[in-house]
């Protein structure tokens, strides 16, 4: 099944939701980053979040940008999605191991610590969108929920969830954001709670062979369910040697200078992607010509 993400509307637009299946994306990225199983874990549960979080958006060239700084040993994620479904991350120590948390699970909140969430929100106004919140438990799906309580004022249910095969590729990922409208009902907030409480883990759902679609039947089915969108979600990054080399310009001129006079060609890697562009002499001196210009 190829990523996707579902956008739906429940109890007469009392409820909106996004639920998401996102192996292949998660695979990509751990694939990219050679990730520890949890770090693959947080970085694919932020990744998930973070492509719904996109289709939020309204222009076709807003930038939605998540990032998790932590004390824990992993130290934190950097998670950027478009509009378009695109998503690419890293997580600054991606090599970190942890012995399991005392459910026995991949122990992501270990390995963040205690820390902030910042979501930024690049909508093309002069400055962006900055929301920040503690992280609360650090498995990222409470970190979200209490975001948008506190930043945004939207009651929600965030689950994520990324479940590892023994040699360490994605077995499944996904999740799903639902959101009260305002206005709900107290019959529609009662029984949206009391839905919620039966879903105990999304990857064992996906792991059965339930879709996005299946999982938001079970929890919104009996309350006029909608599905309105089934849209595209792939690990995308945008960077390309062009994108690098204006980058370059912004390092200095004498910076420039100094790796023109050592006579070696430099390597230049994405954080995103961890894709590396060479610079020979020869094209150093032409990014050094642009900074002069």
């Amino acid at each position: 099944m190829a990523d996707y993400v579902v956008r739906a509307t429940a109890a007469e637009g009392q409820i909106r939701a996004f639920a998401a299946t996102t192996r292949d994306l998660t695979e990509a990225a751990r694939q990219a980053h050679n990730t520890s199983p949890v770090a693959t874990a947080a970085l694919g549960r932020l990744m998930t979040a973070a492509v719904m979080m996109g289709y939020d958006m309204k222009g076709d060239a807003d930038i939605l940008t998540v990032k998790i700084q932590g004390d824990g040993p992993i130290g934190g994620l950097v998670v950027t999605a478009d509009a378009h479904g695109g998503v690419k991350g890293y997580a600054f120590h991606p090599e970190v191991m942890l012995p399991p948390n005392d459910k026995g699970k991949l122990d992501v909140g270990g390995a963040l610590g205690v820390g902030v969430l910042s979501v930024i929100k690049d909508i093309g106004l002069k400055d962006p969108y900055v929301g920040q919140t503690i992280l609360v438990t650090g498995e990222i799906a409470e970190d979200l929920t209490y975001y948008y309580a506190t930043s945004e004022q939207t009651p929600s249910s965030v689950a994520l969830g990324v479940l590892m095969n023994k040699n360490n590729t994605v077995r499944q990922a996904g999740g799903f954001i639902i959101q009260l409208m305002p206005g709900a009902s107290d019959a529609v907030i009662d029984a949206l709670e009391s839905r919620i409480k039966e879903i105990h883990s999304i990857t064992t759902l996906m792991d059965v062979g339930n879709t996005p679609e299946m999982i938001l039947e079970q929890i919104l089915g009996d309350m006029g369910l909608e599905i309105n969108d089934r849209l595209p979600a792939r690990f995308y990054c945008n960077c390309t040697k062009d994108r690098v080399a204006k980058a370059l310009i912004s390092v200095g001129k004498k910076d420039i200078q100094e790796m023109i006079d050592d006579g070696k060609p430099i390597e230049v890697n994405c954080h995103f992607c961890n894709r590396n562009y060479t610079f020979d002499v020869e094209e150093l001196k032409e990014i050094l010509e642009l900074a002069r210009a």
